[in-house]
């Protein structure tokens, strides 16, 4: 069936809207297997496990069906006091394929240095695992992988924010009890709608199964909608982009690398400009006069690389989607949302908008390949139902916050409740479905007390989206995050 594409809220992943089909609930399925890794010279021993956790209701019975895969070290006296990570995607509506096969478990896609698959599609030895620091356990959500709701007619009770959060909150506090890592330091890794959901998860555990979390690494963040959501009316997003638009345009040779040789002070010049004269000029809507449409008219010109006269029909503000399909135009050329220095052909040259996102092309069936045989080859589960990479979760329940879901109030809220929480933040600076401006505007306005302050770090690395699929921001992403981890209590 041809793959349709749409963008949920204009951001996080790309969905691809596959029919839902539910197996029999049955017994959960567990399959264990030991395997070696060299690492940093050592050999270190651990155990895979590929199994099935039910969801149950109050009278026990089954409602849905999660599937994880989870990675223990081997020849521990007490793995009690050994941490232990929860990672997952977001989309949301994505499995934990990108961050299981591209960042952190022990078999890694074979990868160029911009982070695209090189053919033929094959794995090796992941030197970035975190299985030194961490035991780490790859979380699918309903409906995505393996993962789904015991009636296909009942799937969509999970697709919300709250719902979401308390579905996966059980099956965490169920591991936990299973496993018997209650002492275990305890993190999660989410990215982009999965920062959302690793949000509200360390709120939610707190308040409902006393849990307490070491840290979070949030990466692409996307905590506050309203700074990533395109609406008449809202110009947030227009003023928190722009450096991204400006990073793009500047890597296509659309500004001048004469009087911008490196891109640093580019952005910090961009940042000035977006908080300062343009953010007036916005709000001054019809206002503003014509001396001043025409300054910043250049300006915008300047640092988008685009024509002014097209600028000035848009209205001075400037949609993701369209930018991307601007920027190249004149080459029947599209860039990258995930990653605006990938490059593809124009489908429909004469379309405003992107006709696909060629940073997500060149991922999905690479990752789709390399993940069904390892399940399979490696981790010996057999299976004949279709695991789901990505998958069509709409209508999404953003929940009483409506419109624009705002989770940094939970963040803050957790913080101020668990002052040992740490957080990481990740994001790349050629990102363009969650700008690094807008990670820095959500962080900048949570307004945390003083003694809490420096608990949340944000690091910026070249790279976009799926910044650890970039070698080198990979290279140091590893060193600041194995840092991390030994700094959190």
């Amino acid at each position: 069936m041809k793959k349709l594409v749409s963008i949920l809220y204009g951001m996080f992943f790309v969905v691809s809207l596959i029919a839902e089909e539910t197996p029999n609930v049955t017994e959960e399925k567990k399959v264990e297997t030991i395997h070696t890794l060299k690492l940093g010279g050592k050999e270190l021993r651990y155990k895979a496990t590929a199994g099935q956790i039910h969801l149950k209701d109050d009278n026990g019975k089954v409602k849905a069906t999660f599937f994880y895969v989870g990675y223990t070290k081997e020849g521990l006296k007490d793995p009690s006091t050994r941490p232990i990570t929860f990672c997952f995607n977001g989309g949301p509506g994505s499995s934990s394929v990108w961050l299981h096969m591209g960042a952190f478990g022990p078999k890694r896609i074979v990868l160029d240095d911009l982070g695209r698959p090189v053919a033929p599609y094959r794995t090796e030895e992941n030197e970035y695992t975190l299985l030194d620091q961490t035991d780490l356990v790859f979380i699918d959500p309903v409906s995505t992988g393996y993962s789904a709701a015991a009636k296909s007619e009942e799937a969509k009770q999970f697709h919300g924010f709250d719902e979401d959060v308390k579905s996966v909150g059980e099956l965490i506090r169920t591991y936990v009890t299973r496993h018997d890592r209650w002492t275990s330091p305890k993190f999660l890794i989410g990215v982009s709608y999965g920062t959302t959901r690793a949000a509200g998860l360390a709120d939610h555990l707190h308040e409902n199964a006393n849990m307490d979390f070491n840290g979070l690494v949030l990466i692409s963040l996307a905590l506050d909608f309203q700074t990533l959501m395109f609406h008449a009316g809202n110009d947030l997003p227009c003023i928190t982009f722009l450096p991204t638009y400006a990073a793009a345009a500047w890597y296509h040779q659309k500004i001048s690398h004469k009087e911008y040789p490196t891109l640093e002070p580019l952005l910090k010049e961009v940042e000035t400009f977006a908080y300062g004269p343009y953010a007036s000029a916005l709000l001054k809507g019809s206002k503003i006069s014509k001396q001043e449409e025409q300054e910043i008219l250049k300006k915008l010109s300047l640092y988008t690389g685009l024509d002014e006269i097209y600028i000035q029909r848009s209205n001075f503000r400037i949609p993701a989607l369209r930018f991307t399909k601007e920027l190249l135009r004149n080459s029947e050329k599209t860039i990258g949302r995930f990653d605006s220095r990938i490059v593809g052909l124009d489908c429909d040259p004469l379309a405003q908008h992107m006709d696909y996102d060629p940073s997500f092309e060149a991922l999905f069936g690479p990752f789709t390949s390399v993940l069904n045989h390892y399940l399979y080859s490696d981790l010996g589960w057999k299976e004949d139902q279709e695991y789901k990479i990505l998958t069509n979760v709409h209508p999404w329940d953003c929940g009483k916050e409506g419109k624009y879901l705002n989770v940094a109030t939970d963040l803050k809220e957790v913080m101020c409740k668990n002052p040992n929480l740490k957080v990481f933040v990740a994001n790349g600076q050629y990102d363009l479905a969650t700008p690094y401006v807008t990670a820095q505007y959500t962080l900048e306005h949570m307004d945390l007390n003083p003694e809490i302050q420096d608990h949340i770090t944000l690091h910026l690395y070249p790279a976009g989206h799926t910044l650890y699929l970039d070698k080198s921001s990979m290279v140091q992403f590893r060193q600041d995050l194995a840092r991390f981890y030994k700094e959190s209590p």
